[in-house]
């Protein structure tokens, strides 16, 4: 299968820091671009197999928007009438990422047209869920990506440890608040996960490591 590519089209430093961080993680080929312009550019090669952008930088009457609609609902269509078909697995997904501050004006568009979305700042696992399920439904992957388990428990500890005191009882589940990232929050999870694959790489080349 060839490499999975994957076009971001965000002008935010941070959040382009962090989706790569997490995207590269993968494996992926990511390249990032911040104008629509240049997205429009590099949508024409077909090199890509999702991408992600930011509305802020797309005006729903724009030819971006237009453009990215038409590969969603053409994606949806034929993916619905044949999900095994050659046609469905060759398509473009898109997902777009909705600020907070656009939720209330945005939202309901893409919610009307069925377009798939994500809010930003992300809820980590559900944004690598959403990205797996549509990276399934071209069949550029051949099963779900993994998961961000490990760090969720990480963060609900300290999340009880913090708040245990406060309350006699404590809900069974954390809510989604509780494991809302910012994109600092996911940087700090790739640099833990980095720095654990570190120790485990040099423990295995410690001598004696190896089985005979």
């Amino acid at each position: 299968m060839d490499q999975v590519g994957i076009l971001i089209v965000d002008d935010d430093i941070t959040s382009q820091r962090a989706l790569r961080n997490i995207l590269d993680a993968e494996g992926w080929r990511v390249r990032i671009v911040p104008l629509a312009s240049q997205a429009l550019a590099e949508l024409a090669t077909g090199g890509w197999n999702l991408v992600i952008v930011n509305v802020a930088l797309v005006d729903p009457g724009s030819p971006l928007f237009a453009l990215l609609k038409e590969l969603a609902q053409a994606d949806a269509a034929e993916t619905a009438a044949s999900p095994r078909s050659a046609a469905a697995r060759k398509h473009i997904r898109v997902l777009f990422l909705v600020p907070l501050l656009m939720v209330k004006d945005i939202q309901p568009v893409l919610e009307r047209e069925g377009l798939p979305y994500s809010h930003k700042p992300y809820h980590l696992h559900e944004f690598l869920e959403r990205v797996s399920e549509l990276l399934l439904e071209s069949g550029s992957i051949a099963e779900p990506i993994r998961g961000v388990g490990g760090f969720a428990a990480r963060k609900k500890r300290r999340h009880e440890h913090r708040f245990g005191r406060e309350t006699k009882r404590g809900a069974m589940f954390a809510s989604r608040e509780d494991y809302q990232m910012s994109e600092e929050e996911m940087l700090e999870f790739e640099r833990t996960e980095e720095e654990e694959q570190r120790k485990k790489r040099q423990k295995d080349k410690a001598p004696g490591s190896s089985l005979t």
